[in-house]
């Protein structure tokens, strides 16, 4: 071949497969599809996602929410162990759990996932994850963009973000301005570590143990393996509180626990005038008889990182969710209501403190 003569150079030589992308979207509609709601318009294959608002008309004043996450370094894991089946519904989470403590209901949701080398089954596992966080959050998956990335992320790394968008009526908003002290803080169980904290995880658990190291029983993890403790996908609260607030449960603020731990997001939830006191001893000296409730559990995979990685108990609270997945901040003569509420939701709850005057800080006892 001549110095000047030019040679063809095709879209698959460059590294993208435009076949392969064929066959992840046919492998992905029925998962889609399986998430719609009656206000989408259309499905798959427009160049954007069409969601009718008529059913906003009686409400006083709507109000659009929005949030956007990803996974994190949780991902490095799933790559790890091959398991790509659930970090989808951790990202669902991620997002609709963020909106929902404002009062909002997730409607919609879009997903990106960038890829080094697209592989159709490994897509079909990761978006069938995220149409069961959207049925589990009540919202429709109306599209995506699934972006092949070869020489800029190596052939098997690949990285999630997702987008959500809910609705709420401005005056049935929660928030800080509705807390009182007084008021208690009741809590939701969280199924482990959910999606924060996992680059702590990976360099006192993960770092130096083959997949079949991950894979064996842990006696201290009540015979569950390393492998399916820190892959527990994310509970997703939404759609259950989100029915429970329709059913008329009279809740003031919510947070969920993320990033940061209870400390650094339960006082999201909080006025400057008043902090949040957590009993890390449980509520059984709780003053106020319906309230009465024993301890909550702290889940054993994070009891095995707090004690590997030796944080003290203020290192523990502000980096894991310590079991607590959401709070809720609910008026005292409500409690009895609101956790009925929730049981016929299918979600335990558990007292975890209370609210007092104070400066809009989380404080323990």
């Amino acid at each position: 071949m001549g110095s000047n003569e030019q040679r063809h150079v095709s879209y698959a030589d460059a590294g993208v497969d435009v076949d392969e992308g064929a066959r992840a979207v046919e492998a992905i509609k029925d998962a889609v599809r399986s998430t719609t709601r009656p206000e989408v318009i259309g499905g798959l294959g427009g160049f954007g996602s069409c969601f009718s608002m008529a059913g906003f008309k009686d409400m006083e004043d709507p109000v659009l929410v929005s949030g956007t996450d990803g996974v994190g370094t949780k991902l490095a894991i799933a790559r790890l162990l091959g398991r790509h089946d659930t970090v989808g519904q951790d990202l669902v989470a991620m997002c609709v759990d963020d909106v929902v403590p404002v009062g909002a209901e997730p409607l919609f949701f879009l997903d990106y996932v960038a890829v080094g080398k697209l592989k159709a089954e490994q897509m079909a596992q990761i978006v069938a994850g995220i149409a069961e966080g959207c049925r589990r959050a009540g919202c429709a998956l109306v599209g995506g963009e699934m972006a092949e990335h070869p020489g800029v992320m190596d052939p098997a790394d690949y990285d999630l973000a997702g987008f959500v968008v809910g609705v709420v009526d401005r005056p049935k908003m929660l928030g800080p301005d509705k807390v009182r002290p007084g008021d208690v803080i009741l809590g939701l169980p969280s199924s482990g570590i959910h999606s924060n904290g996992y680059s702590l995880v990976r360099k006192v658990l993960i770092e130096g143990k083959t997949p079949r190291e991950l894979e064996r029983p842990l006696d201290e993890l009540g015979g569950e393996s390393l492998a399916d403790a820190v892959m527990r996908p994310t509970t997703i609260y939404a759609g259950a509180l989100v029915r429970a607030l329709k059913a008329g449960a009279p809740i003031r603020a919510m947070a969920h626990i993320t990033g940061g731990g209870i400390t650094e997001n339960l006082n999201r939830a909080l006025p400057p005038s008043v902090d949040a006191v957590v009993d890390r001893g449980g509520a059984a000296g709780c003053s106020w008889d319906a309230c009465r409730a024993p301890s909550w559990d702290v889940p054993p995979i994070i009891d095995c990182c707090v004690r590997a990685a030796r944080l003290t108990p203020d290192e523990a609270y502000k980096t894991f969710n310590m079991g607590v997945g959401m709070s809720l901040v609910v008026a005292p003569q409500d409690v009895r209501a609101v956790r009925s509420a929730l049981a016929a939701e299918g979600l335990p709850s558990f007292v975890m403190g209370e609210c007092v005057p104070g400066s809009g800080a989380v404080t323990y006892r």
